[in-house]
């Protein structure tokens, strides 16, 4: 067991890295309630339907599928703390302000606030990698998946038992708004290794190199990283479709109150999942993981038509490469791109995974509404796994037959 908490106690005796990951945990609190708390409100204090909050957060993953990238390429451009604090000040506003809006302005004002909203997960995962060095990144991206996993788990929770006690969403989207504002100064604590000077001079000096122009941004928007990105998408797609299907599966076999516990479950997996690929020695690659997470979940629903206890177990492997997944598309992601542009293709990297959600939701919605429960699974697993073997297929008719030997030699397992 020590052995495997090794490159762990290693990753975090890096200066700056126990700062970077505590940041990590705490900015992401906030970002977690967001979507819960919007659709809330719209139900409860507004009285409308599941259908129109559904709509106000579509209207704030429009707004941030759409800035992503352009608060990473200002990120890159200007440091971290002017776009932390712009950001955190224009979310801050949205949610003090939003329980006085009517629904139109809502709307309006949801886009507006999911374009300028606060970018956290790009600014923690460019922050990882300059700050933390090129050896320890694997296990760092574990880490941070780990956290994120972590965040999930409590972040909806606390806004479902806020709005419940307050009785209506007020209270809580104006926490939400007065957390940002604590994200937004908990984030410019990126700009600099613990014991520097805490200005954008010392900012992660390569990131903040001049931004690159238009011709040579093609230079690095290669196919390589638009396959990372497709995988980034298909995760977040059969994550998305998956969580649709497992409330329709319970509900199928009237066990819906279970449906907490089977997540539950599931995260757990996750943890584990993302705590063996930053220890191992052996880590999978990107593609093989997004290929095993898809084939994993697709027969998830017919399994689980036993019981909830099946459900629960089915969703075990597929949980287990979940972080794996999302942590090796980060690195992939920041190994693909000189450090001029970290931000900007974090910042894509968070809207392919946008888009993915985004997708994979009324995907897996349509498919239940005509088949059945189980298919909700299928579907949305079997998608990510097609387009995993698609980006196995091109690499490997990409690499050259000299270079594709190698890697195959590299990867044969050790003579005991």
């Amino acid at each position: 067991m020590r052995k495997a908490f090794a490159p762990y106690r290693g990753l975090l005796a890096t200066p700056g890295a126990r700062t970077l990951f505590a940041v990590a945990l705490l900015a992401r609190l906030p970002v977690t309630a967001a979507s819960m708390t919007l659709a809330l409100h719209v139900v409860l204090d507004m009285h409308k339907g599941y259908g129109a909050a559904g709509l106000a957060d579509l209207m704030m993953t429009i707004g941030g599928a759409a800035g992503a990238p352009l608060l990473g390429r200002m990120l890159d451009r200007h440091g971290v703390r002017p776009v932390v604090l712009l950001t955190g000040t224009v979310e801050a506003a949205f949610w003090v302000g939003a329980p006085h809006l009517g629904y139109p302005g809502l709307l309006a004002a949801a886009m507006v606030c999911g374009f300028l909203g606060l970018p956290v997960f790009t600014a923690i995962r460019r922050a990882i990698a300059v700050r933390i060095p090129a050896d320890q990144q694997r296990q760092a991206f574990a880490l941070d998946a780990i956290l994120v996993e972590l965040v999930f788990m409590v972040g909806p929770a606390s806004a479902v038992a806020a709005i419940t006690a307050f009785h209506g969403a007020t209270v809580t989207m104006t926490a939400i708004g007065l957390l940002n504002i604590g994200a937004a100064v908990l984030l410019t604590r990126l700009t600099a290794p613990d014991g520097a000077p805490a200005n954008d001079d010392a900012d992660e000096e390569p990131a903040d190199a001049a931004p690159l122009a238009p011709g040579e941004r093609s230079v690095w928007l290669r196919p390589g990283l638009l396959l990372v990105l497709g995988v980034s998408l298909a995760a977040n797609l059969v994550l998305a479709g998956s969580e649709v299907s497992i409330i329709a599966v319970l509900r199928g076999i009237d066990a819906t109150e279970w449906a907490g516990i089977c997540v539950l479950v599931w995260c757990a997996s996750s943890l584990i999942g993302g705590f063996w690929h930053g220890a191992t020695s052996r880590p999978w690659r990107l593609p093989r993981l997004m290929l095993v997470m898809g084939i994993a979940i697709a027969p998830a629903g017919f399994i689980g038509h036993a019981g909830w206890i099946w459900l629960a177990l089915a969703l075990l492997p597929s949980g287990f490469v979940c972080a794996p997944t999302l942590a090796s598309a980060s690195e992939e992601v920041t190994h693909a791109v000189p450090p001029s542009a970290l931000g900007q293709a974090s910042g894509l990297q968070g809207s392919a995974m946008t888009i993915g959600g985004a997708i994979g939701a009324p995907l897996a919605g349509t498919v239940i509404d005509h088949s059945a429960p189980a298919w909700g699974f299928a579907v949305t697993g079997m998608t990510g796994a097609a387009l995993a073997a698609l980006t196995i297929a091109y690499q490997h008719l990409a690499t050259p037959v000299p270079a594709r030997a190698a890697t195959d030699e590299a990867d044969a397992p050790t003579p005991a």
